[in-house]
């Protein structure tokens, strides 16, 4: 697939800066990117990559009050958008549109229960089981190997990749996409002690997935114990993490890979928590709240804030106990200067 600079520009609503007629075949980072090729710069810690870059065109934001444009390499092309990201995003999305997804139909091999409701254009996939009182809603899409638990419904257009297991009386919405390996409804992890021992909780909830949801690969989410374990419209979710029984999670959060949350957490919209978070549970989370990697969140949160560290603070704060403990060999190294002055002068007093 092929497009001039010029048509590009006017797909992504960019202002081009260079010979419209050249042709662009493909996209790439800006510092691999060849003649013929997009690229883009978004990072400011890239910006040395357009004095040298080969790419035939780069977008990047304009200049801001006036400031003058970066160096660029002599022939490359600039299309200034003022979300660089986004407008390579779409660019991508040109040159490598989205599949189509598999034909309608059930595989032999796939095991259908009995009062199962498919809607049109469902594809399920070889070796899939799909348990009584199911629904599948139009165009949803189940892969190979995948299984979906009794009274469980799979909202239309989305797609269950391979090997996923959703097990029963679970909802998943409208658009989801589950990548390999999720599992979705297990046991959340609830014991009772008694006389020693460790007598198992029943776990008879359910987990509720809102619409355009999407899970990375080998998510875990608990079901309640009692009511449901949610995940609000638009939050996406990367490989790797764990939800726990009864956790509610609002709209548009991202939670990336390793993190882990405890049981009856709320999470409000918007949040942003990093790789390797840990959060304990029955917390409450507000709406816009960023947590850096590997915090460690032991208390609420209020709305709008942003913070780092085991166990976190917020973050002005903890940067300046971390430039603290990165001098504090020095700092003991003084101390025990003035220690030895202070004996010496107490030793002339007497």
């Amino acid at each position: 697939m092929t497009f001039t600079l010029a048509e590009l520009a006017r797909r992504l609503g960019a202002q081009l800066t260079g010979d419209g007629r050249a042709t662009i075949n493909g996209v790439a980072p800006i510092e691999t990117a060849g003649p013929g090729q997009l690229s883009f710069l978004a990072n400011p810690k890239y910006t040395e990559y357009l004095k040298t870059t080969r790419a035939e065109a780069v977008i990047l934001a304009p200049p801001i009050n006036g400031e003058p444009r970066p160096e660029v390499a002599a022939g490359v092309s600039l299309l200034a958008h003022q979300n660089p990201y986004h407008a390579f995003l779409q660019a991508l999305s040109l040159f490598h549109p989205t599949p189509a997804p598999p034909p309608p139909g059930v595989d032999r091999s796939a095991r259908i229960g009995h009062k199962v409701q498919l809607g049109g254009r469902v594809h399920v996939g070889p070796n899939c089981v799909i348990e009584e009182n199911v629904t599948l809603d139009d165009g949803a899409v189940i892969l190979a190997g995948t299984y979906v638990g009794a009274s469980s419904v799979v909202g239309a257009e989305s797609m269950l990749g391979p090997n996923v297991t959703v097990l029963r009386e679970c909802t998943i919405g409208k658009r989801v996409r589950i990548h390999p390996g999720c599992v979705v409804g297990s046991d959340g992890f609830g014991y009772a002690p008694r006389e020693g021992k460790h007598e198992k909780i029943p776990q008879v909830g359910g987990v509720t997935i809102g619409d355009d949801v999407e899970l990375g690969a080998c998510v875990t989410i608990d079901r309640a114990t009692m009511g449901q374990t949610s995940i609000g419209r638009g939050t996406k979710i990367d490989n790797l993490v764990q939800i726990a029984h009864n956790v509610t999670i609002g709209e548009d959060c991202i939670i990336i890979s390793q993190v882990g949350i405890s049981g009856s957490t709320k999470i409000g919209s918007h949040v942003t928590l990093a790789g390797q978070v840990g959060i304990i549970g029955h917390l409450e989370i507000g709406d816009n709240v960023v947590v850096a990697g590997q915090s460690g969140i032991s208390k609420d949160l209020p709305p709008g804030t942003v913070w780092l560290g085991s166990p976190a603070t917020e973050m002005s704060h903890q940067k300046r106990v971390i430039v603290a403990l990165n001098s504090l060999p020095e700092t003991i190294k003084h101390i025990r200067a003035l220690e030895r002055r202070i004996a010496e002068l107490e030793a002339k007093l007497k």
